[in-house]
């Protein structure tokens, strides 16, 4: 059987496996892999191992398969469309493909690939599409090439002529992550490929704009001409009347729509329009770009809590939300948002209401892109290290005792 395997390549067939048995002898790591694509697809999964990986065990305990903790018996295969033997007890492994020759189930063995009547292929899905791949002996081989298809159909960059199914009009409100446009998620990056208009803002990830295809209608949010309209109910309009001539409309925004991005604003637009809306979660920056310049948010035995706020609005102004007398208070870290403006009042209410001077502080500019800097100060001399050293929005200011036990910078 191996010889004559050997000597003709695979025949590639997609198993239909729903409600059919799937019998797994085994549960390390091969079986950690493979279940959650068996249960994927709907099996019913008979387990047969004495012992198991904390995952395999939790599948269990879930009722996402069956599991009997035991070792492998003859006529365990009967009534099963497929096995998977992956046993670490060779005599089992053959008796039990002998077993399925036998019965004729396909079989795949993790321990002798050639004496197996099946091969598992690197396989990975993309809005809808699975992609298959074999390539022999080479399992590396075949999980790179499979790589890069799935990645080419989920940002775009890989397209195949199909007829478009016809899409209900509305708008997905992307998340387009701190800057890098390595940082979007794969479900940004690929509804942004099949969007016919893309409304984004200046801190969106602009170098994703530029691999549009060339039919995309891209609106700067910045630049909609508003009249009367507050630029926000402009942005609204706008959506809504993409949406509803029949395009699919992608709304780019920085960091998480809903982190002070004023996303739920435009949810609600959409939905008293009847528009459908997706929303898309995104990196926020609060997060990511203290990350990338080296600096956890938490640290054991520093920080067990960290707090985020807009500095947009100055801590004596009354429009302002933010208690600065209680946060003064807090030992944990504190992340602020558009407070570069007004980081010398934020750092002396701070300090006003108990928070030590001496307490360090960071500001981040530019964060996760090419001309990411930071800069260091403490409590008391933040606002004067701002002006001196020249910060701009966008930045991301980090005050507390994470700043320094901090790494150095992981951006480059």
């Amino acid at each position: 059987m191996a010889d004559h395997a050997a000597e003709h390549a695979a025949y590639p067939v997609g198993l239909r496996l729903s409600g059919r048995r799937v019998v797994v002898l085994g549960a390390g790591q091969v079986a950690q892999r493979r279940l959650p694509s068996l249960v994927a697809a709907g099996a019913d999964v008979l387990l047969i191992s004495p012992s198991a990986t904390p995952s395999v065990e939790a599948m269990a305990d879930a009722g996402e398969v069956r599991w009997e903790r035991r070792r492998y018996r003859h006529g365990d295969l009967d009534g099963a469309w497929y096995a998977l033997i992956s046993t670490d007890d060779p005599e089992a492994n053959t008796a039990a493909s002998q077993e399925a020759e036998d019965r004729r189930v396909w079989c795949v063995r993790s321990d002798d690939a050639e004496a197996a009547t099946a091969w598992t292929p690197a396989t990975g899905r993309s809005e809808g599409v699975t992609v298959a791949v074999l390539t022999g002996r080479d399992p590396r081989r075949s999980a790179a090439v499979r790589d890069a298809i799935v990645e080419g159909l989920r940002d775009g960059s890989l397209a195949a002529p199909h007829h478009r199914r016809p899409h209900t009009p509305g708008v997905a409100l992307v998340g387009g992550g701190p800057g890098d446009p390595d940082l979007i998620t794969v479900r940004g990056r690929r509804l942004l490929a099949e969007a016919d208009v893309v409304i984004a803002d200046r801190l969106g990830p602009r170098d994703l704009l530029a691999e549009l295809p060339p039919h995309v209608e891209v609106i700067d949010a910045a630049k909609i001409p508003y009249g009367r309209f507050m630029a926000q109910e402009a942005i609204n309009n706008a959506l809504i009347e993409h949406a509803k001539a029949g395009k699919a409309v992608v709304r780019l925004k920085g960091g998480d729509p809903f982190v002070f991005g004023r996303g739920m604003e435009e949810a609600q637009a959409l939905a008293e329009a009847g528009i459908p809306c997706t929303v898309v979660p995104g990196i926020s920056s609060t997060i990511s770009v203290p990350g990338a310049a080296g600096i956890p948010v938490t640290h054991r035995g520093v920080a067990h809590e960290f707090t985020v706020v807009s500095g947009h609005v100055a801590p004596d102004d009354a429009r302002s939300l933010v208690d600065w007398p209680s946060l003064a208070k807090l030992r944990g870290t504190l992340v602020v948002l558009m407070g570069v403006e007004n980081s010398g009042a934020i750092a002396a209410k701070l300090i006003e209401h108990g928070r030590p001077a001496g307490t360090p502080a960071a500001v981040i500019q530019e964060g996760t892109t090419a001309a990411q800097r930071r800069v260091d100060a403490t409590l008391a001399t933040l606002g004067e290290t701002v002006r001196a050293e020249g910060v701009r929005p966008p930045a991301v200011i980090v005050i507390g005792d994470v700043v320094a036990v901090a790494a150095a910078p992981t951006h480059t």
